[in-house]
């Protein structure tokens, strides 16, 4: 039973590891590629919580999408886009890399812990 559990241990830090690690890529990769613009910081839309982002696409194109961070409506702020999917977007200032590193770290840690417990259930069985 307990080789089970180091198994869960291990896949969840994995996972957890993984998730943290996308999520610095996707930031790195949309402050290296994307296109920087200005965007509005509206009032959300009534029912939700979190502002609206309003800004142009070097194309033209008028975006409206809620903020990925809380902000306070009615300033604005910087922000990177990903030109192949201008939702996807990274705010300067807000880019949280903390909790993905967050992430990493547990996720590393519990891989660890689950390595152990994996290999004391096999010295025990033996």
């Amino acid at each position: 039973m307990q080789i089970v559990f180091a198994v869960f241990t291990v896949l969840a830090g994995l996972v957890a590891a993984l998730a943290g690690g996308y999520g610095l890529h996707q930031a790195r990769r949309i402050r290296r590629a994307g296109h920087g613009a200005m965007a509005l910081v509206k009032p959300p839309q009534p029912g939700a919580e979190r502002a609206l982002l309003e800004y142009e696409t070097r194309d033209g194109r008028v975006m409206e999408i809620p903020s990925p961070a809380p902000l306070r409506p009615g300033g604005s702020v910087r922000l990177w886009y990903d030109p192949a999917d201008p939702r996807d977007v990274v705010l300067d200032g807000h880019e949280r890399t903390w909790l993905d590193w967050g992430f990493v770290t547990v996720g590393l840690a519990l891989t660890v812990v689950g390595a152990a417990l994996a290999l004391l259930a096999g010295a025990s069985a033996g």
